[in-house]
């Protein structure tokens, strides 16, 4: 009986050590590449693949802003097992690792045309709580704006700030949220090519509307977001691109 156990205990780790990195059903891959881990400022790339197939560039590099202080591992799909600096509430930096795509918020009635993809137009009801002491801390919630919560002038997500225009959701501490290990990750527009973020992954608009026309629900979509160091020990193990692959995306300028 004991004997029995130990193996099983044995398969079920290795079925843990197997499954870290990119989900064998994602077959989009939203690449971010820091060049250290104090970096504001890096590079974006766009992947598909055929389920169990190799990866393929299919857009960038174009330049992108994280958080004022850099990066730091994050909690989503791997990555949180990772030693080093974590990522936590106010931190100024963005969350490092693999994460889910959640979904795409936004001031407009509708997605840009040709874009098929999870959406919610934002009122002045949806609140995105920052606030670690809140039960709804990390969560999109809607609120009944005559008794707003305390923190709703700075968590309402329609606030006429042109940056939140469009809103993609990096699913970073989602599941559960951990108080104070980061909250409100986005992809969204960026307020300068010299203004980094508390957190957010910023790019040029036009640039985001590509990013958002592109993605599709049923490729389940990926965000991995790594320091160059770390890329170079990850991108085997995590399935990720490999470094050439990088090298001979520069040129393509297309998203299909």
């Amino acid at each position: 009986m004991l004997r029995c156990l130990s193996i099983c205990s044995l398969m079920l780790l290795g079925t843990i050590a197997h499954g870290d990195g990119v989900p064998e059903d994602c077959t989009q891959l939203i690449l971010g590449i820091a060049p250290t881990w104090n970096s504001m400022r890096g590079e974006l790339r766009l992947f598909e693949r055929s389920r169990g197939g190799d990866w393929a560039p299919v857009a960038g590099p174009f330049p992108v802003l994280f958080g004022k202080n850099g990066v730091a591992w994050g909690a989503g799909v791997a990555g949180q097992n990772e030693a080093g600096l974590r990522k936590k509430e106010r931190d100024g930096r963005a969350p490092a690792g693999i994460f889910e795509i959640g979904q795409v918020f936004g001031y407009e009635a509708n997605l840009p045309a040709g874009a098929d993809y999870p959406y919610h137009q934002v009122t002045e009801t949806d609140v995105w709580s920052d606030d670690p002491r809140s039960p709804n801390y990390n969560r999109h919630i809607v609120i009944d704006p005559k008794k707003p919560p305390d923190n709703y002038t700075h968590e309402k997500m329609r606030s006429g700030d042109f940056a939140y225009h469009w809103l993609i959701e990096i699913r970073h501490n989602s599941d559960p949220p951990v108080p104070g290990a980061g909250s409100a990750i986005f992809f969204h527009i960026r307020r300068g090519v010299n203004r980094p973020t508390t957190g957010c992954t910023t790019m040029a608009k036009e640039d985001l509307v590509k990013l958002i026309m592109w993605l599709r629900a049923r490729r389940h979509p990926c965000y991995a977001l790594l320091p160059a160091i770390e890329y170079d020990k990850k991108w085997r193990p995590w399935n990720l691109p490999s470094p050439e692959k990088l090298g001979r995306s520069g040129d393509s300028t297309v998203i299909h």
